[in-house]
């Protein structure tokens, strides 16, 4: 068999990030010890009257750093500017910014967000709404486009292989990842920057206005959201992005690189049925087919990091799935702190279990005081973080269009040749 054709082990060399709950590692294991969230008021939002939720999760302090040039931050919405800026975090800590396997045609982009800018949509779609393209520039399409995010990775650090654009709301950030995983098992790339971001924008929040889906806890904006919980009222929407630089495990090892995780199991799936309200049964089996492409039993996961969104029909069908699969494991929604950051979601949750994994403890779910009787009899990590020994991990996430992904990770310490 041909080097091309062999299956190759992918591991995870490097990590960056932007939350609410702070960019580095330390910063966001703080915020879990500590069981505080980033979940606040949105006094900005008070000018739509008929947006009934005023709650999230932004990144106040958010800034691109200086190094780029002002030629290449007009083709980025915040959007994109997010996902380029922890991309450069994620190469450094991987240490291969300015390598030359970067720009050679052996490294590619998987990365996914819900949408682009709006305030690139509201300059485009001034043209139908004022009959003038006033506000129309040579940039705006590009900033509003779903793709802006990986097109932007792309011109900006030179990459020239494969492209994925992973515009797949909730999932977008786990497909990413998934499909950068599949891209170097099959030999066809050696490195890809992969992951997830998303922008706030109050447009997002009336989505899930409108199908009664958004908490309106507005009063008491640290109980929200509350997954899995018999008082939950909805979700909140969040905003960051975070990257994994996927590497071959073969081209990791020859280079010395630090392995935080190897991604041995993905599948992806599609409810088939209703456009927002979840199917269990083929959440079942997206579970079950990464277990098969991971090649373990159930009994092997330590873990679960929940989508766990804290909407009604969303929570039971997944902790039911969960249980059909895994029975009665360690489960926890990351959600309960960061809010729901759509495209980002899928990315910022593997890293963040990948990190407590590492570390041999898992958080809780914030705000989960009452657990839902309808929702299955799983292991709740509640009112303090957990101690677990664990060396496998799985993380779920399902979206609208009933569009579902389940990753597999083993802790970087365990891997042998």
């Amino acid at each position: 068999m041909s080097d091309h054709m062999r299956v190759q082990r992918v591991v995870v060399t490097g990590a960056g990030n932007i939350s609410s709950l702070g960019s580095d590692w330390s910063s966001v294991r703080q915020r879990l010890l500590q069981q505080q969230n980033a979940v606040r008021v949105m006094p900005e939002w008070d000018q739509y009257p008929d947006l009934k939720t005023r709650l999230a999760s932004p990144v106040d302090d958010f800034q691109l750093p200086s190094n780029f040039r002002a030629k290449q931050k007009r083709s980025m919405g915040r959007v994109a500017q997010m996902a380029v800026t922890a991309t450069q975090i994620a190469l450094e800590d991987a240490g291969l910014l300015g390598d030359e396997v970067i720009k050679n045609g052996q490294t590619g982009v998987s990365y996914g967000s819900a949408t682009g800018s709006s305030a690139a949509a509201l300059e485009f779609f001034g043209l139908l709404e004022d009959q003038s393209m006033s506000r129309i520039n040579t940039t705006t399409y590009i900033r509003m486009m779903s793709h802006t995010a990986a097109v932007n990775l792309s011109v900006v650090f030179g990459t020239q292989g494969r492209m994925y654009t992973t515009s797949s709301a909730c999932t977008a950030g786990s497909q990413g990842i998934g499909f950068g995983y599949g891209a170097i098992r099959a030999g066809q790339q050696t490195v890809m920057i992969a992951g997830g971001a998303e922008e706030l924008c109050p447009t997002q929040a009336a989505v899930f206005d409108t199908i009664l889906a958004a908490s309106l806890a507005n009063e008491t904006p640290q109980h929200s959201p509350r997954p899995f919980d018999t008082d939950r009222d909805g979700l909140v929407l969040g905003e960051g992005a975070t990257t994994l630089i996927l590497e071959s495990l073969e081209h990791a090892q020859a280079r010395g690189a630090t392995i935080l995780a190897e991604i041995i199991g993905f599948a992806t799936n599609t409810d088939g049925g209703h456009m927002v309200r979840p199917r269990q049964a083929s959440m079942q089996r997206v579970m079950e087919l990464s277990l098969d492409d991971a090649n373990i039993s159930a009994s092997d996961i330590g873990y679960v990091c929940a989508h766990g969104t804290a909407t009604e029909h969303g929570d039971i069908a997944e902790s039911n799935a969960t249980y059909q699969v895994l029975g009665h494991k360690p489960i926890s929604s990351l959600k309960s702190y960061t809010g729901h950051t759509l495209g980002a979601c899928g990315a910022f949750e593997l890293w963040s279990s990948i990190q407590m994994m590492k570390e041999g403890w898992f958080a809780a779910t914030v705000n989960l005081n009452n657990i839902d009787p309808r929702c299955a009899d799983l292991d709740y990590i509640c009112n303090q973080p957990k101690q677990i020994n664990t060396d496998l991990i799985m993380s779920n996430n399902f979206a609208f269009g009933g569009i579902n992904t389940s990753l597999i990770v083993r802790n970087g310490a365990s891997i042998s040749d």
